[in-house]
């Protein structure tokens, strides 16, 4: 039915519809195109699209179980992922090129003073993963900061001018290739006028030094360092790429491989092991053949062993099985005998002692006979002493007659002389 043959009615009722429609695809369409956008946004976000990237590159002996796209670890941590894996030339030292990106900012934790990329085992498959190490010290590998190669006079020239915002991008060293100047040192301390004797020593490339700004910052890597000639090297190219030393590990199948080949070498050993257990084992069998022929002969030594401590058990069985059947008689003749000699004994020691105080009474009466003579003869010793006292004056007579003299003169001695 054409349109103008409708009612007033029923083509105002038509209109609003086709509004309601258009308002609902609209706002479906929106609605599809939010949904997309926030899809695309946490991708991106996911994905590191809106972040720094810095590009290394490393090489490895075997690409086995590496694959583009794969992730790239730091401290159990996704940071970037791998771009190409890719065969060198026939000819190159290197046998596989691996390029990777790590993300902002996690490359910036890798330094000169330790970090390195480690190629490790992830399954019993031959999966390996790359795992970058962090440092502290050195200097950064990537940086964003733009590297300028400026006159010594021009660097001096805006060092002054912004003291602390310059420093060096490279390493000084003299003629004698010692080191004088570290790179990041401020570049004002570097040229200072107290420097020139020191500086005058110096090598540069086209009488330049390269610089740094610490307070520009580029929203890429601009510059990577090279240890072959101790400074930064500008990123020229889309391409260029820092460079990191890798640590690979062997993969499960090569260390299998490895401990089949150590069992092979090991199993001669092995074999003649076995062996010797087997004679170890044959010889332990006849010993214990040999050590039961021992137990069956040795059975009559344990049955007479048993019936002697059976005797020894038994009252006086020590000294029956000792000094044999009459060894009772004996000791009772024995006991006898010495009840005897001890009876003897006694009556001639109760003899000895009656002599022995008859003597004593003996010797009492002397002694008081002695005291009783004493007693009554006072002038005993008084003459007795004066007996003593008159053969002293004698002798000393005798020391004094010229002719007895001489057989009582004394030798002479070595005693000092008296002064």
């Amino acid at each position: 039915m054409p349109l103008q043959d409708l009612t007033p009615q029923l083509r105002t009722r038509l209109n609003r519809m086709e509004k309601a429609v258009g308002w609902f695809v609209f706002l479906a369409t929106v609605l599809l195109l939010f949904g997309f956008g926030y899809y695309l946004y946490h991708t991106a976000e996911r994905k590191g699209w809106f972040v720094i990237k810095a590009p290394f590159h490393t090489y490895v002996q075997s690409s086995t179980g590496l694959n583009v796209g794969d992730p790239v670890y730091m401290m159990g941590f996704p940071v970037g992922q791998i771009t190409r894996i890719h065969a060198m030339p026939p000819g190159d030292p290197h046998n596989v090129l691996v390029d990777f990106e790590i993300r902002d900012n996690y490359f910036r934790y890798l330094w000169t003073g330790g970090s390195y990329l480690k190629v490790n085992s992830a399954g019993f498959l031959n999966q390996r993963q790359l795992e970058v190490t962090r440092a502290t010290n050195g200097y950064a590998i990537i940086v964003t900061q733009p590297i300028s190669i400026l006159g010594l006079d021009e660097a001096k020239r805006l060092a002054t001018a912004s003291p602390g915002d310059w420093q060096l991008a490279q390493e000084i060293y003299t003629e004698k290739t010692n080191l004088v100047f570290h790179a990041y040192d401020p570049v004002e301390t570097v040229l200072d006028d107290s420097n020139a004797q020191l500086l005058a020593q110096c090598t540069f490339e086209s009488n330049s030094i390269y610089v740094f700004n610490n307070k520009v910052n580029r929203n890429h890597v601009v510059a990577s360092w090279d240890g072959r000639v101790q400074r930064y090297k500008i990123f020229q190219t889309g391409d260029d790429t820092a460079w990191l030393r890798t640590v690979e590990a062997a993969t499960v199948s090569d260390q299998l491989q490895a401990m089949v080949t150590q069992v092979q070498a090991a199993l001669p050993g092995i074999l003649s092991l076995t062996n010797k257990i087997s004679a170890v084992l044959d010889n332990a069998a006849n010993a214990t053949s040999n050590l039961n022929s021992t137990i069956v002969a040795a059975q009559p030594l344990m049955e007479n062993f048993a019936s002697i401590s059976g005797q020894l058990r038994e009252p006086g069985g020590l000294a029956l099985w000792a000094l044999g059947t009459n060894s009772n008689q004996q000791l009772a003749t024995a006991l006898t005998n010495v009840n005897t000699l001890m009876v003897n004994t006694d009556t001639n020691l109760n003899q000895l002692t009656e002599q022995i105080g008859a003597t004593l009474e003996n010797l009492a009466g002397i002694t008081s006979n002695l005291n009783v003579q004493v007693r009554a003869n006072s002038n005993l010793l008084g003459g007795i002493s004066q007996t003593v006292t008159d053969a002293d004056d004698l002798m000393q007579g005798l020391k004094r007659h010229w002719l007895l003299r001489s057989a009582f003169r004394s030798k002479a001695t070595n005693a000092p002389a008296k002064k």
